[in-house]
């Protein structure tokens, strides 16, 4: 079984080619097909899934290892959450826009800068902080943790949930079977993952 770094590691791989792609695709203002449009608009619909299951699930077992290591750990974690409760409205913003709606490529630009720099900041400051005190069971017990959470978890963001460890654990199931409903009426992306 992976352990944390590995689950994380393969999540981040996940979503930053994700965003290579929707970067490098055509868009409305090139002149995007309809069709390219709605291979695009589902990409979009991709990423806001695997986003909001990783940090459903970075919130409710990775964030909380991390604070138990002390002030550094706090602050680290504290300036992790910051940043990925900053990307929440921008997320549920692109989950109600279409990819020719004006602010649609905006908004995808902001997220994607801040995507980058938080992966960034995750692995340059809390992986190694976690890496130097946890041993290597409890690194995969918290990789098997993390993956558990992630079949449960909200497949939108849900801005008004606090990025607490209990709230995400109250709401988080619920919010995650709701999502999974509504993704699967509405045909959006592939809601048993």
């Amino acid at each position: 079984m992976p352990d944390v770094f590995q689950v994380l590691q393969k999540d981040h791989d996940e979503v930053k080619a994700m965003l290579a792609q929707l970067e490098e695709g055509p868009k409305a203002s090139t002149g995007a097909t309809a069709e390219q449009l709605a291979f695009r608009k589902r990409s979009v619909d991709e990423v806001i899934i695997e986003e909001s299951k990783h940090e459903a699930a970075e919130q409710q077992y990775f964030w909380p290892a991390v604070k138990r290591l002390g002030a550094d750990g706090l602050r680290v974690a504290e300036l992790g959450l910051e940043q990925e409760a900053e990307a929440d409205p921008v997320l549920a913003d692109l989950d109600k826009l279409q990819p020719d709606d004006e602010g649609f490529e905006e908004r995808l630009v902001a997220f994607t800068s801040a995507a980058r720099a938080h992966i960034m900041y995750e692995e340059a400051h809390a992986w190694p902080l976690l890496r130097a005190t946890i041993t290597a069971d409890e690194a995969q017990l918290l990789g098997v943790q993390i993956t558990r959470a992630k079949k449960l978890a909200p497949t939108r963001p849900h801005p008004h949930v606090p990025a607490q460890p209990g709230a995400v654990k109250s709401a988080g199931p619920v919010a995650g079977i709701a999502d999974r409903l509504r993704d699967a009426v509405t045909g959006r992306g592939n809601p048993t993952s």
